[in-house]
């Protein structure tokens, strides 16, 4: 095992612990994490795979919280949404893709900002909206977790709870896609490798983020969701304008 797969699984297993105490997943700094190794239509395909099993891992952890209604109204357009976002990939190039991703996580750092003890009404088309929206952001740039985390934010439910349902529906979403990017060559066989090493990441993660989740408050748990978002918005910002992003 080289250098750098060891620090890639390193930085898998803290953005997979962040991921679960945020409630928004890994993928939104697992996706920056990947791109540093890989180029980004590879990211996209990894992501996804990963997070299959990533998700499998909270819902077996968080078992007894899932909302089945929410999960519902804002799972089924996201799953639909997903295929479409994956399906735009296969015809832009990976570096245009990652700019869009930049851009998406910068305003939605400005918009926590700005509405940090704001929250969106709680209504179906909320629901419907926050899962299409997620969902496509997921298929094309790999991270539609924060749209999904503000959505399921104005519900106001208990931290296993939001995280449980999360995961249920982001199973559906990373499953799709899944199929949408192996079909399109987004997840290279001398790849297959790393996907043993990344359950035990993501099993490991889920269990060290559940084990932090119980000793956080409420109140602390919504400004670890912002300040995820945040961080991660300013990294991609660095480090695309510094010409490191993959092609």
């Amino acid at each position: 095992m080289t250098q750098d797969t060891i620090l890639f699984l390193l930085l898998a297993l803290l953005s997979e612990i962040i991921g679960t105490v945020s409630g928004f997943g890994s993928s939104i700094l697992f996706v920056p994490v990947a791109s540093i190794f890989f180029d980004f239509k590879t990211v996209l395909g990894i992501t996804a795979v990963f997070h299959v099993f990533s998700n499998l891992a909270k819902i077996l952890l968080f078992r007894k919280g899932i909302d089945k209604s929410i999960a519902l109204k804002l799972g089924i357009p996201a799953v639909l949404f997903v295929v479409i976002g994956a399906l735009i990939t296969t015809v832009i190039p990976g570096r245009n893709i990652e700019l869009v991703m930049d851009i998406v996580l910068i305003i939605f750092s400005i918009y926590l900002l700005r509405n940090i003890n704001k929250q969106l009404k709680q209504t179906n088309t909320n629901l419907i909206a926050g899962g299409s929206i997620s969902g496509l952001l997921a298929g094309l740039v790999g991270t539609g977790g924060a749209i999904r985390g503000i959505t399921l934010t104005a519900f106001n439910l208990p931290k296993d709870i939001f995280v449980a349902t999360s995961a249920i529906i982001d199973l559906g979403v990373d499953f799709s896609r899944s199929v949408v990017y192996i079909a399109n060559d987004y997840f290279p066989v001398h790849q297959v490798r790393l996907i043993p090493m990344l359950i035990v990441v993501s099993i490991a993660g889920s269990y060290l983020g559940k084990l932090i989740l119980k000793r956080t408050s409420e109140h602390v748990f919504r400004y670890i969701v912002t300040g995820v978002v945040i961080a991660t918005s300013i990294f991609q910002l660095i480090k695309y304008f510094s010409g490191s992003g993959g092609d």
